[in-house]
């Protein structure tokens, strides 16, 4: 998934963004209010973490404007403040969830999840993607084939996720880099070539399916019904 983190602590954004690019969600990274809501104007995220308190605009403007523009990314809001009116506040200018200063790292990355379950249950999507005997898991980050574990790494994960919600689709190297890896990554947009490839031996060569076809010149498509 791709997050949007707006947070004016750098050294609290930077050590929560690396977290959770360890479990395998790219995250950029906004310093102020005007700038996250910018960036959450064009981005294509699955969720944003949003501070309330941020220079040039606070939390909750940029948490409105969102809302009033029909954005509906799921939206959860972070403070140091403690109390009752500050938490019905957030909620009332759209927020989908909000969590209070300091916080558990597990406890964040289980907020983010059941945010996502209920944007997925709100959209009719299913919880479990199928294709076949091949099963994607976006809660719980697994993958099976014909019943068995398949071990992946979690930027793997995020590549397969990707794929799988797009399934049918041709989806281009560009459009896999810009959801699983972040802005600041500058490398060689082949590094999707390897990941795929890493995708193919692990849940493809194994059972002798063809789940990731290649379309030359235009990128890779997820069989719908698993190959």
């Amino acid at each position: 998934m791709r997050l949007l983190m707006v947070e004016d602590e750098q050294r609290l954004a930077k050590m929560v963004a690396a977290g959770l690019a360890a479990e395998g969600y790219a995250v950029d990274l906004a310093h102020d209010g005007r700038t996250g809501l910018s960036m959450a104007r064009i981005g294509d995220y699955d969720a944003i973490i949003l501070d309330i308190m941020l220079p040039v605009m606070n939390g909750y403007q940029v948490c409105a404007a969102l809302r009033q523009e029909g954005v509906a990314t799921p939206i959860l809001m972070l403070t140091a403040k403690d109390g009752e009116y500050d938490e019905a506040e957030g909620l009332d200018t759209g927020a989908d969830d909000y969590l209070t200063k300091p916080f558990s790292f597990v406890v964040l990355q289980a907020r983010i999840r059941a945010m996502m379950r209920r944007g997925r249950s709100a959209s009719a999507a299913p919880t479990v993607w199928r294709f076949g005997d091949l099963t994607v898991d976006p809660a719980t980050r697994t993958c099976r084939r014909g019943g068995e574990p398949v071990e992946l790494t979690s930027k793997e994960f995020s590549v397969l996720e990707y794929l799988a919600s797009r399934a049918g689709e041709v989806v281009s190297k560009s459009e896999i880099l810009h959801h699983v890896w972040d802005f600041a990554y500058d490398g060689d947009v082949n590094i999707v070539e390897v990941y795929v490839s890493n995708l193919r031996r692990k849940i493809d060569a194994p059972y002798r399916r063809t789940s990731i076809a290649t379309v030359r010149g235009a990128g890779y498509r997820l069989a719908a019904d698993g190959g």
